[in-house]
């Protein structure tokens, strides 16, 4: 798989790169961003962090947004935004053109339902392809990675690092989905994908991996007290209920008066990226 470089820009001493290449898992192409430290000039082997973005987002939201590269630079962390589903005229979208489901929407499993599974298989890209692919060619140390995400990125980022922790050795959420199978946007998304079988679900469902014996070291999750989608489509209290009875370790901070956005995400970015630094340091 031959890696194009869209854009290269210096920022912190470090280097911030989009790339796009061709991709086995979704068959299309697809475009993400990574920010190398200055570090990585001369380091043999770094730790990174893959972040997920939310509904509607591409790479670019956090890349813009995200006011990670100070943070990295000092901490020497590489990080990773992908896409948040596959694109392309080609792609099968929503019928309706909603914004929940289907371009944008890719929710960070593989889709088993016509005709949708042939390419929304951003489970496999973000668990493999993507991660074995900069190990090529960057100083990316696979045995020292953490991910982390933002709403449907943040649904993501539990459900793939409970369900791989030797893979993804720190976790981190920004106001996640984390009982998709219980809230509108997950039942949509999770039918719509992997058909009615709530068995299937339970796989991509934070709440129910936990249940199910799914265990990580300590997650930490912030959100926001003010955010509109707080009550019907986040449910935090749920993943905490859960971790507290399963005796999963979990840091869950209300941070009073933040909404949903990107200036409650800028602002504690720095703080979730010294979590996982601390937590792949060695």
């Amino acid at each position: 798989m031959t890696l194009q470089t869209l854009s290269e820009s210096r920022a912190h001493g470090g280097i911030q790169r989009v790339c796009s290449h061709v991709s086995a898992a979704t068959g299309t192409e697809m475009t993400f961003s990574v920010f190398l430290p200055p570090a990585a000039q001369n380091a043999l082997s770094l730790p990174a962090v893959i972040y997920l973005s939310g509904l509607t987002c591409t790479h670019a939201n956090v890349t813009e947004k995200g006011e990670f590269r100070a943070a990295c630079a000092e901490l020497g962390l590489i990080f990773i935004a992908p896409d948040t589903s596959p694109r392309g005229e080609a792609v099968p979208d929503d019928p309706a053109a909603a914004y929940d489901f289907g371009l944008g929407a890719g929710f960070y499993v593989d889709a088993t339902m016509a005709p949708y599974a042939t390419n929304y298989r951003m489970w496999s890209y973000v668990a493999d392809e993507l991660p074995q692919l900069l190990a090529a060619s960057l100083p990316l140390d696979l045995a020292r990675m953490g991910i982390m995400g933002h709403s449907m990125g943040g649904h993501g980022a539990l459900t793939l690092g409970l369900t791989y922790p030797e893979r993804f050795r720190s976790i981190s959420a920004f106001a996640p989905i984390v009982a998709p199978s219980q809230v509108p946007w997950g039942q949509k998304a999770l039918s719509g994908y992997l058909g009615e079988d709530r068995t299937a679900w339970r796989a991509h469902d934070a709440v129910a991996l936990v249940e199910s014996g799914a265990r990580s070291g300590e997650i930490l999750i912030d959100q926001g007290s003010a955010d509109a989608f707080l009550a019907e489509q986040l449910r935090p209290e749920l993943f905490k209920a859960a971790c507290d009875q399963a005796g999963q370790p979990l840091t869950l901070r209300m941070q009073a008066g933040y909404d949903h956005s990107y200036y409650f995400i800028s602002t504690f970015m720095a703080d979730h990226l010294a979590w996982h630094a601390r937590r792949l340091a060695t």
